[in-house]
């Protein structure tokens, strides 16, 4: 390929990254979002991180009733508590997401192999996880103030693909024509 690297949609797909970011969701409720999240690792090389109790089945036939398409694609984890999930990955600081913080997500120090952690659908990150990182605690504004919070999986995509900026591992990678 003349010394160029090769940019084209099939050498991208399952691109190994030196240093990936980290998704964790604590406690999950609702499968449909973690197949979408999935989905987004899948497309980002991710890994994605389970931890807690889960509010559905991770085997092969509740996957893919679920719709998770995309699951052989993407690195899973799954832990018993946060500070196991913290202590396998070993990384930088996590930054967490919670509609309670008064920080902008805009304003996080994201770095590469970022470990952007998200709670539960219904009551978000567990108040020990709070209590133990208040200042790793970032929000995603809404305008309206009738929207108290954006679904888990549009707030990951949000803050995933904020993080990949950053770090500029948007940089290398060109889209398809």
């Amino acid at each position: 390929m003349n010394g160029t690297a090769d940019t084209s949609w099939k050498s991208r797909l399952r691109m190994p990254s030196p240093n990936p970011v980290h998704i964790v969701l604590v406690n999950p409720e609702i499968p449909q979002n973690t197949g979408n999240i999935a989905r987004l690792c899948a497309a980002t090389a991710s890994h994605l991180h389970l931890v807690g109790k889960l509010g559905f089945s991770l085997d092969e036939k509740a996957v893919r009733r679920a719709g998770l398409d995309y699951w052989h694609l993407v690195t899973v984890h799954t832990h018993d508590t946060f500070n196991e999930c913290l202590t396998q990955i070993d990384g930088p600081t996590p930054i967490l997401f919670s509609s309670k913080s008064n920080q902008s997500f805009l304003t996080a120090p994201y770095q590469a192999g970022n470990i952007l952690v998200f709670g539960a659908e219904s009551v978000g990150l567990p108040d020990n996880i709070l209590t133990d990182w208040p200042h790793s605690q970032y929000g995603i504004p809404t305008i309206s103030r009738s929207v108290r919070s954006l679904n888990l999986a549009n707030s990951v995509a949000i803050a995933l693909y904020k993080s990949l900026e950053v770090t500029g591992a948007l940089d290398t990678h060109i889209l398809a024509p």
